[in-house]
């Protein structure tokens, strides 16, 4: 009897700690409501105030003008042409980081070899470096007088100052961002599904289109949307290798700071907001994929 009145205890204490709380009742480990409300509140405040009024000043300054004069400026042709070459350089330094982030991740995730972790502080030197030191890097090694420069000027090759400098400076400065979504969770998920596809006969390459990939496809890309979202805002050094050559090598931030440098504060804010609905089309795409990543998982807990 007292070892089934011992079991009766157990459960009692059990249900009572699974039960919810009584009115006024508030767990050791839960904050108490004024703190919540608190720090809320305190969040909501700095969104504001360096995020979303900002981004309103810029639409009310783009726009006060009226539609047509926004408009006039966004298609006037020095407007337009960068951001076709913002568009291009995106379009080139993406996929080649994709790439890039695939290979490095591979690499890091299945296989063990020497000079591994100098591998993995290479892939985060962009996040420590500042990207104007990345621009003059470029400047050094292909300018004029750089290391390979005379080289590139025999040959009639033109690295600094033109498209393929924005480029190289782009991809540098971006190219941390697919690695470091797909390490961690390559990490997390395994090897084990690959191992069983090399034991039934998969090659490489099938094992990598069908099994590692599909497994990896959020992931791969959340990567590839916040690198694109970098490489069309890059300011630092896109603008020491560029140039500044209205119509040529100007991107739409650098289109923006010459502009506003030349008291055109219409079409600068203008340009601006072009790039404010690109950075918000960008949030709405990687919330739209946050958004079925949940779901596909919760029906795949559902069949399973």
């Amino acid at each position: 009897m007292s070892v089934r009145a011992e079991e009766l205890a157990r459960l009692e204490q059990t249900a009572a700690a699974a039960a919810p709380p009584a009115a006024g009742f508030r767990r050791a480990h839960e904050d108490p409501p004024w703190v919540r409300r608190l720090l809320i509140g305190v969040a909501l405040l700095f969104l504001s105030g360096f995020l979303l009024l900002p981004a309103a000043a810029v639409l009310w300054e783009a726009l006060r003008g009226g539609v047509a004069v926004w408009l006039a400026a966004v298609t006037e042709p020095d407007a337009w042409a960068a951001v076709k070459l913002t568009l291009l350089v995106a379009a080139i330094a993406v996929p080649l980081n994709t790439l890039f982030g695939v290979a490095a991740a591979w690499s890091l995730t299945r296989f063990r070899f020497r000079g591994q972790n100098l591998l993995l502080t290479l892939i985060d030197l962009p996040f420590g470096v500042s990207p104007v030191i990345a621009g003059m890097c470029t400047v050094l090694l292909f300018g004029g007088q750089g290391f390979f420069g005379p080289w590139l000027q025999d040959h009639g090759v033109r690295i600094v100052f033109a498209v393929p400098g924005i480029v190289l400076a782009t991809v540098f400065v971006t190219f941390p961002f697919v690695a470091r979504e797909l390490i961690p969770f390559m990490q997390q998920q395994g090897k084990d599904e690959e191992e069983a596809a090399l034991v039934m006969g998969a090659s490489g390459w099938q094992m990598l289109s069908r099994v590692t990939l599909p497994n990896v496809r959020w992931s791969l890309l959340y990567g590839i949307i916040l690198c694109n979202a970098r490489a069309m805002g890059e300011f630092g050094a896109v603008s020491v290798v560029s140039g500044h050559i209205r119509g040529l090598t100007n991107t739409l931030p650098l289109h923006v700071e010459v502009l506003y440098n030349e008291y055109a504060f219409r079409a600068a804010f203008a340009s601006a907001s072009l790039l404010f609905l690109l950075a918000l089309l960008t949030l709405v795409v990687k919330k739209l994929m946050e958004w079925q990543q949940r779901r596909a998982r919760r029906a795949w807990e559902r069949a399973a």
